[in-house]
């Protein structure tokens, strides 16, 4: 019994014994030319450091041992042995902006990922970022080519008809007087050129009427006199008589059948001047007539205008005589061509529309004032450097293409474009003809170049 007692003492020395120096001896080397500790760190917590091993006060996490060899790896940044990539520095891959000079855990708990002296060199040579074949495929990367073509293209734009302003007349009279018969007492009735519109009693041409058949008369008895100052008197007496008549608007014919017959006309016929249709009428029979009022608006339907509101970036596609094309959904199956006729100086700063003045012949008069369309504007036929458009980052102030620089490597390239041409953009500087672009995933391919 003395004897049992005596083993279970030394037992329990021996394990005190090797606890003590378990937990609390000093670090020293492990036998064998191991690495020798340095420190314990908590591996959620990389700054708390302790002297012995245990267990961290705030998780409760396990302390792990820190060696001389990783700690001489991490203050010399990289000094790696023969054969193994040197390490520059450890980055959040959540956050890259976050970095460290030594391997742990980020604040926001991700574990930080070492980022190689190589890959950094290839990134820097090839001025660009660095995208695996298989996350090529994950985004869906597709490539083009940077081309001459010559361009073809069309702008599409809405389109109203209005009437074309050349061929609209305004009906009045140089005398005032009564209406007395009237022959057009409708709008929208169509008229002919030289068709009577009404029939005016003026006092005052009258008067001049009987001026006129005057000055004849005593040019008829002075044509025998022998004072041959007499007769051109009476010459010049006939001309302004005649002449009155014309500034009145009186037609030759008129003034011929008073002339020949020797009696004055009691009512002077208005006439129209185009063929067309009434747009307005202000005249009514037995109604005053004063040189100021407009009695009738005429209107030719023959040819008109369309007004094409054109977004303003496509406004330095369009160019006078450009040919066109109309179609309107009231008319359907049916294509009126034109071409550009004007265009007008001013954007419009509610839509951001330059108009375009498009003339259309309208024979069949099927085109109606009001009437809404859409107009293609063909343009292009130049060669120009073009690339699809997709491959074009545009934040407005900055436009970027990404080019393909071989082995998975992509450099973003600021460009300067023009006319944007249907489903094509002229690059005017930045690229040259047969370079290699992403046209597709490129955005996902910006992300990762911000990123890195």
């Amino acid at each position: 019994m003395k004897t049992l007692a005596i083993a279970l003492l030394i037992a329990a020395a021996f394990a005190g014994g090797y606890g003590y120096g378990r937990w609390y001896a000093k670090p020293v080397a492990p036998a064998g030319g191991g690495p020798k500790v340095l420190y314990w760190v908590d591996p959620m917590h990389p700054w708390y450091k302790s002297d012995k091993p245990g267990t961290a006060p705030d998780c409760g996490m396990k302390l792990v041992a820190v060696y001389a060899r990783g700690e001489a790896q991490n203050e010399t940044r990289g000094a790696a042995p023969a054969g193994e990539r040197k390490v520059l520095y450890w980055v959040d891959a959540m956050n890259p902006g976050h970095k460290s000079d030594k391997p742990g855990i980020a604040p926001d708990g991700m574990k930080l990922v070492p980022v190689y002296a190589d890959a950094e060199a290839k990134t820097e040579n090839k001025g660009g970022v660095e995208i695996t074949p298989e996350k090529q495929q994950l985004i869906g990367v597709e490539y083009g080519t940077v081309e001459y073509a010559n361009v073809t293209g069309s702008i599409h734009a809405a389109a109203r008809v209005t009437l074309d302003e050349t061929r609209v007349a305004k009906v009045q009279s140089r005398l005032e007087g009564w209406i007395d018969q009237l022959f057009v007492d409708f709008t929208g009735k169509h008229v002919n050129k030289g068709e009577a519109l009404l029939t005016i009693y003026s006092p005052e041409a009258l008067a001049t009427q009987q001026e006129y058949l005057l000055a004849i008369k005593a040019q008829h008895l002075m044509h025998d006199s022998p004072v041959h100052e007499m007769m051109g008197g009476a010459d010049n007496l006939v001309a302004a008589a005649k002449k009155r008549l014309e500034l009145w608007d009186i037609s030759d014919r008129q003034i011929e059948q008073v002339a020949s017959t020797g009696e004055p006309l009691k009512n002077l016929t208005l006439y129209s001047p185009i063929s067309g249709f009434v747009m307005e009428r202000n005249a009514y029979a037995k109604a005053r007539v004063t040189p100021d009022m407009v009695l009738y608006t005429v209107a030719d339907f023959s040819s008109v205008w369309v007004i094409a509101d054109v977004f303003e970036y496509e406004a330095a596609n369009v160019r006078l005589n450009q040919p066109a094309t109309l179609t309107l959904t009231s008319l359907p199956g049916r294509t009126f061509h034109g071409h550009v006729s004007y265009i007008l100086p001013q954007v419009d700063p509610a839509t951001r529309t330059l108009k375009v003045r498009i003339a259309v012949e309208n024979p069949s008069l099927a085109l109606k004032p009001d009437m809404y369309g859409e107009v293609d504007l063909q343009t292009g036929g130049a060669r120009r450097l073009v690339v699809p458009q997709s491959a074009v980052l545009n934040s407005g102030e900055q436009q970027r293409v990404f080019v393909d620089r071989g082995n998975g490597y992509f450099e973003p390239r600021e460009v300067k474009i023009g006319a944007q041409l249907d489903y094509r953009i002229e690059i005017l500087s930045g690229l040259k003809a047969g370079e290699r672009i992403v046209v597709s995933g490129n955005f996902l391919i910006d992300s990762e170049s911000r990123l890195k």
